[in-house]
């Protein structure tokens, strides 16, 4: 009922009750209408007592529609927080401070000597779930073979032109495929290590490998870490060309991976 209507019904009643008490009345009536006065007080109140449930209605959409805009922002909390629950940030490999490298075996001139390739050309990311670190997940690896170094300029061309064949074969790479051993639980500060299965390719062979890795979370904004598998030569075809002063070069290749990566910044 509106507040018009409620102002008009009492008006009316008051009216009524009025006109009851000037109209000429028997004695006995007169004593009745004595207390007319009490019947308008009363005739009031119950005007005002009709008008405060409309004020109270009010008051109650207002704080129904302030409660149904506070369920929505609540809603929209509950939304980020479930989106940001499983707490999953992305890492980028750091060139300047990582490098990837290979070993093997070899006699050079009679003398038993291990020759190291090493490049700093590695690129690769990291989607890291701190939550639950059984969900972190470790992206391709791509290792630009024709700038591997050894400490020998004629070994080295040998290893672009005829064993490697980077002019053709530029990058060698790691695609992970699954896990093994990745913790529940991860502390800032502390190493944990797991198995990565996946295919590498060299040239243009692929072979599934397994690296056993080591990563520590140093912070939430660095990771540092070492990977590290074996190979054998013949599985990809690496064959060394026939060097007098080169003898029993080692069938299997060490290769490893030692890097830093950062948060990316997107």
């Amino acid at each position: 009922m509106s507040k018009k209507a409620i102002i008009g019904i009492g008006t009316l009643v008051v009216l009524m009750v009025f006109a009851a008490a000037c109209t000429p009345q028997s004695p006995e009536e007169t004593s009745a209408t004595a207390e007319a006065p009490e019947a308008v007080i009363v005739a009031t109140e119950v005007v005002e007592e009709m008008a405060e449930p409309e004020e109270d209605a009010e008051h109650s959409e207002e704080m129904s529609e302030e409660s149904s805009e506070a369920d929505v922002e609540s809603g929209d909390e509950e939304v980020m927080d479930e989106s940001g629950a499983a707490g999953v940030v992305a890492f980028e490999i750091v060139q300047a401070e990582s490098e990837a490298r290979f070993s093997l075996g070899e006699l050079l001139r009679g003398n038993p000597k291990t020759v190291v390739g090493v490049t700093d050309q590695v690129t690769g990311d990291f989607q890291v779930d701190f939550d639950n670190p059984t969900n972190s997940q470790v992206g391709v690896i791509q290792i630009n073979a024709d700038t591997l170094s050894t400490d020998n300029n004629f070994r080295n061309g040998a290893i672009q032109k005829f064993i490697l064949d980077t002019s053709q074969y530029e990058f060698i790479i790691f695609t992970p495929t699954s896990y093994a051993g990745l913790p529940e639980s991860v502390d800032f500060g502390e190493a944990v290590s797991f198995m990565i299965t996946g295919d590498l390719t060299i040239r243009d062979l692929t072979n599934q490998v397994t690296f056993e890795a080591t990563v520590t979370p140093v912070s939430e904004t660095r990771l540092e870490g070492y990977a590290s598998t074996i190979i054998a030569r013949a599985d990809y075809n690496l064959t060394i060309p026939e060097v007098q002063q080169v003898a029993e070069v080692d069938e299997e290749v060490l290769l490893e991976i030692e890097f830093v990566a950062a948060l990316t910044d997107n």
